[in-house]
């Protein structure tokens, strides 16, 4: 199944949690889940009971949208986290965060993943002093991210991180703003990591 590429803001008053999918708009709260905080359609104030099954796909479908990866990519993720020592749904998010694309956004090059995706696909990005455009690459600790010279007058990247100013930076990694290059200092743990996500019941939804 390809990377959804419908309305955001429609998929997040349907899962009912803000997923960072509208930037600067939800920053200043004039997004739809803030405005109408239910689901969409015309029977969107019913409750609806919501089955096992259903809230375990519920929760995989949220950490699919919010890291921006297709079917595929998240399954893959998820078959390397569980080939490895320790908690499994730990372990699917650490890798998650690893990503070249997610890395970008958590700097502050960005104020979407949807935007850090595009960064990086156009060649805008550096890992390590050389053009990096694949945003599914896995990141390591130490590793130097950077904006290539001719995009550092970027009005969409110098604007976000203005936007960092009020929004902070996350603590794994460091960043020069002036500079616009940061180092992936280290694999966050996964308390750190502050997404409405309960991985958990996407390993359970797997081993069924």
């Amino acid at each position: 199944m390809a990377r959804y590429r419908g309305p955001v803001e429609k998929l997040e008053r349907r899962l009912g949690v803000d997923l960072g999918l509208k930037g600067e708009r939800r920053l200043s709260g004039k997004d739809a889940l803030s405005k109408r905080p239910f689901p969409p359609g015309q029977h969107g104030l019913r409750r609806t009971k919501i089955s096992e099954y259903g809230t375990q796909l519920q929760e995989k479908q949220k950490a699919k949208f919010m890291y921006g990866v297709s079917e595929k990519q998240f399954r893959s993720v998820f078959k390397e986290a569980a080939r490895r020592d320790g908690n499994t749904g730990n372990i699917l998010i650490q890798l998650l965060e690893q990503r070249l694309d997610n890395v970008v956004y958590r700097m502050g090059f960005a104020t979407t993943r949807a935007s850090a995706r595009q960064l990086v696909t156009h060649g805008h990005i550096l890992l390590d002093g050389k053009k990096a455009d694949i945003p599914s690459m896995k990141i390591k600790a130490g590793q130097k991210i950077e904006i290539r010279e001719k995009s550092k007058n970027n009005n969409q990247i110098l604007r976000a991180i203005e936007l960092t100013n009020s929004t902070g930076i996350v603590e794994w990694v460091d960043v020069e703003k002036e500079k616009l290059f940061g180092i992936f200092t280290r694999i966050p743990a996964r308390e750190e990591i502050s997404i409405p996500v309960e991985e958990r019941l996407i390993v359970e939804l797997y081993s069924k």
